[in-house]
């Protein structure tokens, strides 16, 4: 990807077979960071188109990109002038235990006007962002 901005990545391992992580990280009504809500136009395929809801704020759409089925998927937000895309990978490491890895890059002629916002606004979450997935994940395995 050309005229790239910034990219930030964390990696999680949790104790979840492969399957089970795919299953649940696709799953819309699992993506649970308030007081943000999401929707999803129909299944989570390529192409489908997405919504982030925010309050006092114009709802914010995405695409959901390049899904390989148990290995990755790319959720894309076009901006202007620049692309901010979430690139989620999942690799198997042993019976039951899975190393999810999500990519965000910022990208575009115009990206470098937006890099500020993004760096202030996932940096510091990022990772625990991920673990939080993580421990949800866990949760609803055991359940």
């Amino acid at each position: 990807m050309t005229d790239v901005a910034l990219m930030l990545e964390h990696s999680v391992e949790v104790p979840v077979s492969l399957s089970f992580a795919w299953r649940f990280r696709t799953d819309i009504a699992t993506w649970n960071d308030p007081p943000a809500r999401f929707t999803l136009d129909g299944p989570f395929v390529d192409g489908a188109t997405g919504t982030t809801i925010l309050p006092s704020q114009p709802p914010l759409k995405w695409h959901v990109r390049d899904v390989r089925i148990a290995e990755a998927f790319t959720i894309e937000m076009e901006l202007e002038g620049a692309v901010l895309r979430a690139e989620w990978t999942f690799d198997e490491i042993g019976d039951d235990r899975t190393r999810m890895t999500q990519r965000l890059v910022l990208a575009g002629p115009n990206a470098a006007s937006y890099r500020e916002q993004v760096q202030s606004g996932f940096g510091p979450t990022l990772a625990d962002g991920m673990k939080r997935i993580a421990m949800q994940m866990v949760a609803a395995a055991k359940a």
